[in-house]
């Protein structure tokens, strides 16, 4: 039986890897740019009282870790799969703004990583997907504390927002909303596909050059 006390060790682990990769990297960094977002929210996160209701406080740390874990290990060791790597590959680039650097990651994130992290979750605790969606909720109701935070803290005010400006127009072709209804549809085939590992290989593959493709439009050098 995995105790409730393992996950929360793992929660503060998670807290103090990414403390680490924020000391690590210069703050103009575009994966520097994400995890810092990152870091923010989940430390706001944890001091928050529990909600209560339906959420199984076991699970819904179990996802939040096994989730952030997938970010964390691509970012510590350096060796990105397709959809985080545009973000590495354009995180010095001088043309890219901090506001670009931090959807690119989320999208990454949500889309390819949070559906693994969602069948991670139902191994490690033994249940089905299904059993998991207030808790998947829950880390919905976190995503859009990330996405509120990039907004105010990296967008430009209304005065240089402009209806022309391209950054307008690449800020509009993301939606949060779908991303996460996507990775939920994701996790559920994956779960679905579990005893046909060749075909659930080559779904998350797809899965993963998808987000990539998407990161990249994303990161789309602007004029200043």
């Amino acid at each position: 039986m995995v105790r409730l006390e393992q996950f929360t060790t793992e929660v503060a682990a998670v807290v103090s890897r990414m403390r680490a990769l924020d000391k690590a990297w210069p703050p103009g960094d575009g994966v520097a740019v994400f995890n810092r977002v990152y870091l923010t929210v989940t430390e706001e996160a944890g001091r928050r009282p529990d909600a209560g209701g339906c959420t199984d406080r076991r699970a819904a740390i179990a996802l939040d870790v096994r989730f952030a874990e997938r970010y964390l290990t691509v970012a510590e060791e350096g060796c990105p799969p397709a959809c985080w790597r545009p973000l590495f590959l354009f995180r010095r680039h001088p043309g890219v703004r901090p506001v670009q650097f931090a959807l690119a990651g989320i999208n990454a994130h949500i889309g390819h990583d949070l559906p693994l992290a969602v069948v991670d979750a139902c191994r490690t605790l033994g249940c089905e997907p299904a059993e998991l969606e207030n808790e998947f909720d829950d880390v919905g109701d976190i995503l859009v504390s990330l996405e509120d935070r990039v907004l105010e803290d990296l967008t430009p005010g209304p005065d240089l927002l402009r209806i022309t400006d391209p950054l307008t127009h690449l800020l509009g072709s993301w939606s949060l909303e779908q991303s996460r209804e996507a990775a939920w549809a994701a996790a559920r085939a994956l779960w679905a596909l579990r005893e046909l590992p060749e075909i659930a290989e080559e779904f998350a593959r797809r899965l993963d050059t998808a987000m990539g493709f998407a990161s990249r439009m994303l990161l789309t050098p602007l004029p200043g």
